[in-house]
């Protein structure tokens, strides 16, 4: 096998060939260690709020305890859907103490997709930002929803601070539409009550199932990637082994603006990152770039994690260049290629070099990187991290030699048990313990592995999987289309946006109704940017829609 993995050679610096997959028996005891051992630290901060690691054992202790006391068990699941609050990671670790399965929901999900997601996953109760409300109480009656927990963004920010940010966006914005579920309580009211209970902590076993991560896979419906214990201790694990030679523990401040509910984030700051003491900031809306700025003037930032679009757009920013980097260790692209331009001028303006990783939901995420040292290259994804096979194999999934292309596979302890009730998804999927990725790629000599070609049909708008199954059947549905395809093309900010060419069934129909119709059915993401009407599709001779010849012709414009 040693002549298979010539990145091994490029391992330097301390970092091992292998972790210990196995270093703990549950996700619930690397989070009772590290609660102990960094106790007087501070763990989150979030709009200039802090809450030490000891606070983050007592309030996920007392909300544990609460949601025991409504009569969840261990195995129930339960969904979280909030920006990067300090709720976030207080609901998370006290539902893992009490043996809920997490089912991460981003909170712009439209009503559909939320009834699909929560009816496929079986979610029993749901802890939920207030400006979403109005969407669950539309679904309500359609799901099996038990427990319901509203908050609001200034909830746990104190009560003078906690008010004006409510009354701002309340009130001035406006951003909490009118909504009326009953039997709900706040997540204020969740920890008073749960200091009347005693949490019965709940262990766990490494193959236990501890998050339902919603995804398309390589094509298709959203389905559940079933994530382990062991699948996120190992990626944890991993992930440590490549950071902290360049880290010291319990010293690090890392900037966190990308969704704690997406996997990267999931992993590598919430989980990863809060293991070895990093004391994490997080942004509520990654958007608002004054906000990251603040953030960035505030705290000595060392590390940071993000996605392309992001850097791209702080690098333009008038007041980015003026901040102070001194302290900037380490920034880690992923969910989206970064692009080379963006990558040096990173480089160039903050003096820290910009590793680009690669991952899956199905892979914890984290599959490969480039080390954070600054000896990667660019427009690779890096090297497969400890305890990782990748490889290249050709239709037939026989390996190929270097610097031929082919699909990229994935082997590891952070694969996935499989999709939930998704049997035959998951044996198309995983294949002799091999990750099928549907990503088209090629490794070099050494071992640096680069995508040449997406997934065959998938849609990376802005590092989020955008599948067009999904906007077609939106799309059918409107009265006047008689056919729709949906593909992704290139965009300077987000890296793709979503096309559709539609076959009218009555002349009628205009681009702009089939927009509208998209964003009453669609996160914004998803909502088609462009339309283009045809009198025919092209199609193979069994009548298949030929996506990959529509989307060179758009490429071609």
């Amino acid at each position: 096998m040693a002549e298979q993995r010539p990145w091994l050679k490029l391992y330097s610096n301390g970092i091992p060939a292998n972790i210990n997959a196995d270093a703990y028996t549950s996700l619930v005891d690397m989070i009772e260690e590290t609660f102990k051992k960094y106790k007087h630290k501070t763990a989150f901060i979030c709009m200039g709020k802090g809450i030490t690691f000891a606070e983050l054992d007592k309030y996920s202790t007392q909300f544990g305890a609460y949601l025991q006391s409504r009569g969840l068990e261990a195995g129930d699941k339960i969904a979280l859907m909030m920006p990067n609050l300090l709720q976030y990671p207080i609901a998370l670790f006290g539902a893992l103490r009490a043996g809920l399965i997490i089912v991460n929901t981003n909170p712009l999900y439209t009503p559909r997709e939320m009834k699909h997601q929560f009816t496929d996953a079986g979610v029993k109760a749901v802890v939920i930002s207030e400006n979403y409300a109005a969407n669950l109480e539309q679904i309500l009656g359609d799901v099996p929803i038990k427990t319901t927990i509203v908050t609001s963004l200034g909830e746990l920010l104190g009560t003078v601070k906690g008010r004006m940010v409510n009354l701002v966006v309340r009130h001035v914005k406006r951003l909490v539409p009118k909504y009326s579920i009953p039997n709900t309580v706040s997540f204020k009211e969740a920890l008073s009550q749960g200091k009347k209970f005693s949490l019965t902590l709940h262990q766990g076993a490494a193959d236990d199932t501890i998050l339902l991560q919603y995804t398309g896979g390589t094509t298709g419906v959203a389905k559940g990637a079933m994530l382990t214990n062991r699948n996120l201790v190992a990626n944890m694990e991993q992930v440590r082994s490549i950071l902290m030679p360049n880290l010291k523990e319990a010293e690090e401040v890392a900037l966190s603006p990308l969704p704690m509910y997406h996997i990267f984030a999931f992993s590598v700051n919430c989980l990863a990152f809060m293991s070895i003491g990093t004391t994490t900031v997080l942004i509520v809306n990654p958007r608002d770039l004054p906000t990251v700025i603040d953030a960035f003037k505030k705290n000595k930032i060392t590390l940071m994690t993000g996605v392309n679009t992001l850097f791209n757009a702080l690098l333009n920013h008038k007041d980015f260049e003026k901040l102070d980097f001194s302290t900037l260790k380490a920034t880690v692209g992923g969910g989206m290629a970064v692009q080379r331009a963006v990558a040096e001028r990173w480089q160039k303006v903050t003096g820290c070099y910009l590793a680009e990783g690669f991952g899956m939901t199905e892979s914890s995420p984290v599959a490969s990187v480039n080390p954070i040292d600054g000896t990667g290259r660019l427009g690779t994804i890096g090297i497969p991290i400890p305890s990782t096979d990748m490889r290249i194999v050709d239709e037939a999934r026989n390996p190929v030699a270097p610097g031929e292309v082919g699909e990229i596979q994935i082997k590891g302890p952070q694969v996935m048990k499989g999709y939930y009730n998704r049997p035959d998804a998951t044996s198309e999927t995983i294949v002799d313990g091999w990750l099928c990725t549907g990503d088209i790629g090629k490794m070099s000599e050494d071992g640096f592995f680069q995508i040449v070609d997406r997934k065959k049909d998938m849609i990376l708008v802005s590092g989020f999987n955008v599948y067009p199954n999904e906007i077609e059947d939106v799309i059918a549905m409107h009265e006047k289309v008689l056919e729709v395809a949906a593909v992704g093309i290139p965009h300077e900010k987000s890296g793709e946006v979503v096309k559709i060419f539609v076959v009218k069934k009555d002349k009628s129909l205009k681009a702009d109704e089939l927009i509208q119709f998209s964003r009453e059915h669609l996160t914004g993401y998803k909502v088609p940017k462009e339309v283009e009407f045809r009198d025919e599709l092209p199609k193979t001779n069994v009548g298949k829609i030929l996506r990959r010849k529509l989307r060179d012709e758009a490429k071609k414009k």
